[in-house]
């Protein structure tokens, strides 16, 4: 019996999070490049994965028995160079401190070695009648390892 087909969720190489990506033809505009926006859809599924694998998926923040949630409450992008159609990239990803509600996330995309866009983001961990709280003891204990060594947690 085989293994069931799963897509990956990444790996981590110390303190980082990879997750690869393809560029599609759905994700470029007229010119061949990947569209702006869809830088944030790739820095959303590399802090998704990250949880995934240290924690929780979002499904499962919801199912807890304090459901929450996570929205982005700041993000600073920085283009660098494009992404062109079949590029392989990687979506890196480091959660550097923890303070009250809020989670402090650096990420980059990459091809090669070559840094094609950065982002700085602030995410907010929401009850869902989109108060702000907290991450649950369960939350903070999967992401404590992976913080910045002396992070605020």
């Amino acid at each position: 019996m085989s293994a069931p087909d799963l897509p990956t969720a990444g790996r981590f190489e110390g303190r980082e999070h990879r997750l690869p990506v393809r560029v599609y033809y759905e994700d470029t505009d007229f010119t061949g490049l990947v569209y702006h926006a869809n830088y944030v859809r790739y820095f959303e599924r590399g802090r998704s994965d990250f949880l995934r694998l240290t924690t929780a998926g979002h499904a499962e923040l919801l199912d807890g028995d304090t459901p929450s949630a996570f929205v982005v409450a700041e993000m600073g992008l920085k283009f660098l160079k494009p992404a062109r159609i079949d590029d392989a990239l990687v979506v890196r990803t480091t959660y550097d401190a923890v303070k009250g509600p809020r989670l402090f996330i650096r990420q980059r995309i990459t091809r090669g070695d070559e840094i094609l866009c950065e982002a700085e983001v602030t995410a907010v961990c929401i009850r869902l009648d989109g108060r702000p709280m907290r991450p649950t003891q369960a939350l903070m204990d999967g992401v404590r390892p992976w913080l910045a060594a002396g992070a605020a947690v």
